[in-house]
Protein backbone atom coordinates (compact mmCIF):
# COMPACT_ATOMS: atom_id res chain seq x y z
CA UNK A 1 0.00 0.00 0.00
CA UNK A 2 1.49 3.45 -0.65
CA UNK A 3 0.62 7.38 -1.45
CA UNK A 4 2.45 8.75 -3.98
CA UNK A 5 2.23 12.38 -4.70
CA UNK A 6 1.10 13.30 -8.17
CA UNK A 7 -1.37 14.99 -10.74
CA UNK A 8 -2.55 11.84 -12.22
CA UNK A 9 -2.35 10.22 -15.25
CA UNK A 10 -6.15 9.98 -16.60
CA UNK A 11 -6.32 13.95 -15.46
CA UNK A 12 -3.67 14.86 -17.84
CA UNK A 13 -5.01 13.55 -20.41
CA UNK A 14 -8.57 14.35 -19.79
CA UNK A 15 -7.45 18.02 -19.15
CA UNK A 16 -6.79 18.09 -22.67
CA UNK A 17 -10.51 16.38 -23.47
CA UNK A 18 -11.90 19.07 -22.18
CA UNK A 19 -13.58 16.74 -19.34
CA UNK A 20 -12.84 19.37 -16.22
CA UNK A 21 -13.95 22.72 -15.75
CA UNK A 22 -11.77 23.89 -13.15
CA UNK A 23 -12.93 27.80 -13.35
CA UNK A 24 -15.04 29.19 -10.60
CA UNK A 25 -18.54 28.06 -10.79
CA UNK A 26 -16.97 25.09 -13.44
CA UNK A 27 -17.41 21.36 -11.70
CA UNK A 28 -17.52 20.54 -8.02
CA UNK A 29 -14.35 19.21 -6.89
CA UNK A 30 -14.10 17.31 -3.61
CA UNK A 31 -11.05 16.14 -1.28
CA UNK A 32 -11.37 12.82 -0.09
CA UNK A 33 -8.64 11.92 3.15
CA UNK A 34 -7.08 8.31 3.46
CA UNK A 35 -5.06 5.91 5.56
CA UNK A 36 -1.78 4.37 5.25
CA UNK A 37 -3.21 1.60 4.10
CA UNK A 38 -4.76 3.15 0.86
CA UNK A 39 -2.46 2.71 -2.33
CA UNK A 40 -3.18 6.11 -4.29
CA UNK A 41 -1.02 7.00 -7.03
CA UNK A 42 -0.35 8.72 -10.18
CA UNK A 43 -2.27 5.55 -12.05
CA UNK A 44 -5.32 6.71 -9.65
CA UNK A 45 -8.67 7.17 -12.00
CA UNK A 46 -11.33 7.64 -9.58
CA UNK A 47 -12.38 8.53 -6.33
CA UNK A 48 -12.14 4.85 -4.06
CA UNK A 49 -13.26 4.30 -0.59
CA UNK A 50 -10.67 1.67 0.23
CA UNK A 51 -8.77 3.51 2.82
CA UNK A 52 -10.76 6.04 3.45
CA UNK A 53 -10.59 7.58 6.75
CA UNK A 54 -13.39 6.86 8.93
CA UNK A 55 -16.62 9.49 9.09
CA UNK A 56 -16.37 11.77 12.27
CA UNK A 57 -17.70 14.95 13.53
CA UNK A 58 -17.54 17.04 9.67
CA UNK A 59 -15.92 14.08 8.05
CA UNK A 60 -17.86 12.05 5.88
CA UNK A 61 -17.77 9.92 3.29
CA UNK A 62 -16.36 11.12 -0.28
CA UNK A 63 -14.56 13.70 1.91
CA UNK A 64 -15.40 17.61 2.02
CA UNK A 65 -16.09 19.70 -1.15
CA UNK A 66 -13.70 22.25 -2.24
CA UNK A 67 -14.58 26.01 -2.53
CA UNK A 68 -13.37 29.03 -4.22
CA UNK A 69 -11.55 27.32 -6.90
CA UNK A 70 -9.66 29.67 -8.95
CA UNK A 71 -7.67 29.39 -12.84
CA UNK A 72 -5.06 31.82 -13.50
CA UNK A 73 -2.07 32.43 -16.22
CA UNK A 74 0.94 33.46 -14.11
CA UNK A 75 3.97 34.56 -14.63
CA UNK A 76 6.31 32.24 -16.59
CA UNK A 77 3.37 31.17 -18.76
CA UNK A 78 2.68 28.67 -16.13
CA UNK A 79 -1.11 27.73 -15.68
CA UNK A 80 -2.33 27.24 -11.87
CA UNK A 81 -5.40 26.30 -9.72
CA UNK A 82 -6.08 26.89 -6.38
CA UNK A 83 -8.62 26.15 -4.03
CA UNK A 84 -9.72 27.47 -0.43
CA UNK A 85 -8.38 25.67 2.84
CA UNK A 86 -10.36 22.88 3.78
CA UNK A 87 -11.14 21.97 7.22
CA UNK A 88 -13.03 19.11 8.75
CA UNK A 89 -14.59 20.39 12.71
CA UNK A 90 -14.89 17.75 15.74
CA UNK A 91 -12.97 14.86 13.97
CA UNK A 92 -11.03 12.47 15.79
CA UNK A 93 -8.36 10.89 12.70
CA UNK A 94 -5.78 9.62 11.15
CA UNK A 95 -4.82 10.65 7.57
CA UNK A 96 -1.27 10.09 6.02
CA UNK A 97 -3.19 11.74 2.25
CA UNK A 98 -5.76 12.97 0.28
CA UNK A 99 -7.48 12.65 -3.60
CA UNK A 100 -8.86 15.50 -5.19
CA UNK A 101 -11.06 14.49 -7.50
CA UNK A 102 -14.22 15.96 -9.80
CA UNK A 103 -17.30 14.77 -8.05
CA UNK A 104 -19.24 16.45 -11.40
CA UNK A 105 -17.68 14.23 -13.99
CA UNK A 106 -18.43 10.68 -12.19
CA UNK A 107 -15.70 11.00 -9.71
CA UNK A 108 -12.80 11.10 -11.56
CA UNK A 109 -9.20 11.26 -9.94
CA UNK A 110 -7.25 15.04 -10.66
CA UNK A 111 -4.21 14.82 -7.61
CA UNK A 112 -2.97 12.58 -5.24
CA UNK A 113 -1.74 14.52 -2.19
CA UNK A 114 1.39 12.42 0.39
CA UNK A 115 1.62 14.49 3.61
CA UNK A 116 4.70 13.04 4.12
CA UNK A 117 3.41 11.42 7.79
CA UNK A 118 0.02 10.27 9.54
CA UNK A 119 -1.43 13.73 10.43
CA UNK A 120 -4.00 13.31 13.32
CA UNK A 121 -6.25 15.41 14.78
CA UNK A 122 -7.89 14.33 18.38
CA UNK A 123 -11.55 16.02 19.12
CA UNK A 124 -10.18 18.62 16.99
CA UNK A 125 -10.16 20.62 13.52
CA UNK A 126 -8.02 18.67 10.53
CA UNK A 127 -6.89 21.29 8.05
CA UNK A 128 -5.97 21.22 4.05
CA UNK A 129 -4.05 23.86 3.40
CA UNK A 130 -3.14 24.53 0.06
CA UNK A 131 -0.06 25.98 -0.90
CA UNK A 132 0.44 30.05 -2.49
CA UNK A 133 -0.89 30.15 -5.83
CA UNK A 134 1.80 30.72 -7.44
CA UNK A 135 3.75 29.29 -10.56
CA UNK A 136 5.99 27.60 -8.43
CA UNK A 137 3.66 26.15 -5.88
CA UNK A 138 0.07 26.04 -6.48
CA UNK A 139 -1.41 22.88 -6.14
CA UNK A 140 -2.30 22.38 -9.92
CA UNK A 141 0.59 23.47 -12.45
CA UNK A 142 0.84 23.09 -16.18
CA UNK A 143 3.71 24.70 -17.89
Amino acid sequence: MAISQAVTNSFKSEILQGIHDLESGGDSFTLALYTAGATLTSSSTVYVTSGEVAATGQYSAGGGVLQSQQVSLATGGVAIVDFADLSFTGVTLTARGALIYNATESNKAVAVLDFGSDKTATSGTFTIQFPAFTSSAAILRIA
